[in-house]
């Protein structure tokens, strides 16, 4: 019986970690540059159509720019309105919450004879024991928002960048895989276009039902402009900490102006805290996997491995480039395994 070639078999997990190394170390350089050829990718056909209706590649990319600068414009005004309008009624929500507190405080030293300077020494020792946790917690919230900001920075110039430069970029891909499989590699190319614009068209559908799910939650609780405090949240949440912590203090601000009970600010949080895990562990690997075509099991793996190295950015740029991968494996006969463990199965 022959021998197992050892050597073969330690050389994909070798290259799985050099990759895994490459890929934690490089983040900076290539969450941006994703990001970037993500949303090339989506805005290809509209520039490729102004450019037929006799506009400049950079003027049809300027107008492709254009369109998402105000698009986005748009949403974030509505949340600054929303914002703006919920700062007004914040004197009331501090005053109802000191009164419930002081409710609290009462109904502890009466019920459980908790006296009201036990419990004061009690919330002293822990906001003492727990300074460096909440030190921690604002460190990552300040390091997440300039992230962002810096992601929103960069992006766009490699967006611009890919769509100038797309056909250098082919012609590259041509010499480094050979003039003979030119033909192949346009249909890969064609397909992983499809595939970005079904991986949008996913995250749009996740949203939706995200939004609609905080919609219905918030309505059961009697929460008003239910609907518009569901859509916002869900919408916010790609802005990861940041965006679902602010955009949640509207509704449960709202609860704490008009209603007689900390148990429906409770609630409200009670409600976001499902729908999350919802997304994250149900819907989203459900609807994006199908548009994508991928497994449920390849999607979370993509998911879990992508916000190990990369964080809330990784959970969602792995799960296009495992599409992608899967695209690949599809047109090498040597990665037939391959494609067969990362494809739905029909």
């Amino acid at each position: 019986m022959a021998e197992p070639d050892t050597a073969s078999f330690w050389k994909y997990p070798l290259v799985a970690l050099v990759l895994s190394l490459l890929l934690y170390f490089g983040a900076q350089l290539f969450i941006p540059m994703l990001f970037g050829l993500l949303i090339a990718f989506v805005m290809y056909p509209m520039c490729l159509w102004f450019e037929r209706h006799h506009c400049t590649k950079y003027l049809a990319i300027t107008f492709c720019l254009t369109t998402i600068l105000i698009l986005s414009a748009g949403l974030l005004i509505i949340f600054g309105w929303q914002l703006q309008k919920f700062s007004g009624q914040l004197p009331e929500v501090v005053q109802k919450i000191n009164t419930e507190i002081i409710q609290l405080k009462n109904w502890l030293q009466l019920n459980i004879s908790f006296s009201i300077s036990s419990q004061e020494e009690w919330v002293s020792g822990v906001i003492k024991n727990n300074t460096d946790k909440i030190t921690d917690l604002i460190d990552n919230v300040f390091s997440t928002t300039t992230n962002v900001l810096f992601l929103l920075f960069l992006t766009p110039v490699y967006v611009v960048l890919f769509l100038y430069h797309r056909s250098t970029f082919v012609k590259f891909l041509i010499i480094l895989t050979g003039s003979k499989h030119e033909a192949k590699l346009r249909d890969v190319l064609q397909q992983t276009i499809l595939t970005y614009a079904g991986f949008i068209k996913g995250m749009t559908v996740v949203y939706l039902v995200v939004g609609i799910l905080n919609s219905i939650g918030l309505s059961l609780l009697g929460i008003e402009h239910a609907l518009l405090f569901g859509m916002l949240t869900a919408f916010m949440t790609i802005i990861p900490y940041v965006g679902i912590i602010l955009s949640s203090l509207l509704p449960i601000g709202m609860a704490l102006i008009t209603k007689d009970s900390l148990w429906y600010p409770a609630g409200v949080i009670a409600v976001f805290t499902l729908v999350q895990y919802l997304e994250a562990n149900v819907i989203f690997p459900k609807v994006v996997g199908k548009q994508l075509n991928l497994s449920t099991w390849a999607t979370l793996v993509a998911i879990i491995s992508g916000g190990i190295l990369w964080g809330f950015s990784g959970m969602i740029l792995f799960i296009p480039m495992t599409a992608i991968l899967k695209i690949i494996a599809q047109n090498i006969p040597e990665w037939k395994a391959l494609y067969v463990l990362l494809a739905r199965e029909e």
